[in-house]
């Protein structure tokens, strides 16, 4: 039985951990041809090579134009086009609203902002030209949703992820690119670990605490993990989602209701 992938190109930013490695796991499952690409390269090689098959990753750097444009320009010699991107890649800082930095603000606005855009700009384009359509696929937050004191910087960014997967959506649907989101809650990953110790060091609390009262807090009842997710990112990849348009879909356990 054919997955429902079967024959797709899909490229994973920030896949080499998280939930990013999770859907490029079950992407590679449902038939896809999967490129890990990432900051740490030397880990998204491990994990391509860990999914096998035809899968491959490109050291990939989200802040970096250049970066960007190279990425896409080698998927589409080694694989012949894209037809899915996942924009996963992302970095988090936390603090009190009145000790932001400008070098925290510039470190996740060029990964979570700028990164995102331009890496959506140049698959939309290598899509075009191949004039098939594809799905673009953005990793929210549920923190993009609502304020939070501690989480400024961060929760802007993802809110700023959610207006452009709304702007692109529309943009590009003309040619049958359908561009939709995800937002997370809080989930279990190599990420959570640093905000944990952030919370830690600014409310005085013990290493993990912070991460069982947030899991506690749930409805669902736990903290999300990676795979969580990939039945959602399965779904906007897929014909399924032919019809769903600059959608954000939650994915948190019943933390948020849209």
């Amino acid at each position: 039985m054919l997955g429902r992938l079967e024959g797709k190109v899909a490229v994973v930013t920030g896949g080499a951990a998280g939930i990013g490695l999770a859907i490029a796991q079950r992407y590679a499952a449902e038939g896809a041809l999967v490129c890990i690409a990432d900051v740490a390269g030397a880990e998204a090689k491990v994990q391509a090579e860990k999914i096998g098959g035809e899968a491959f990753s490109i050291a990939y750097d989200g802040s970096e134009l250049e970066s960007i444009r190279g990425m896409v320009q080698q998927v589409v010699q080694r694989a012949g086009g894209i037809d899915i991107l996942v924009n996963n890649a992302a970095v988090v800082e936390i603090g009190p609203f009145l000790e932001i930095e400008e070098k925290s603000y510039d470190r996740v606005f060029n990964v979570n902002v700028k990164g995102l855009l331009f890496t959506l700009q140049a698959v939309a384009r290598a899509m075009i030209e191949k004039g098939k359509g594809g799905k673009i696929i953005n990793l929210a937050s549920q923190a993009g949703r609502r304020g939070d004191p501690w989480v400024t910087v961060y929760g802007a960014s993802k809110a700023a992820v959610i207006n452009i997967t709304q702007s692109a959506g529309l943009a590009l649907i003309s040619h049958r690119i359908n561009v939709n989101g995800i937002a997370p809650g809080v989930v279990d990953t190599p990420m959570w670990e640093r905000v944990d110790s952030l919370y830690a060091k600014y409310q005085g609390m013990p290493i993990g605490e912070k991460k069982k009262r947030v899991g506690a807090a749930v409805p669902y009842g736990r903290m999300g993990v990676p795979e969580d997710h990939v039945g959602a990112a399965v779904f906007l990849a897929s014909s399924d989602s032919d019809y769903v348009v600059a959608q954000t879909l939650g994915v948190d356990g019943g933390n948020w209701m849209a």
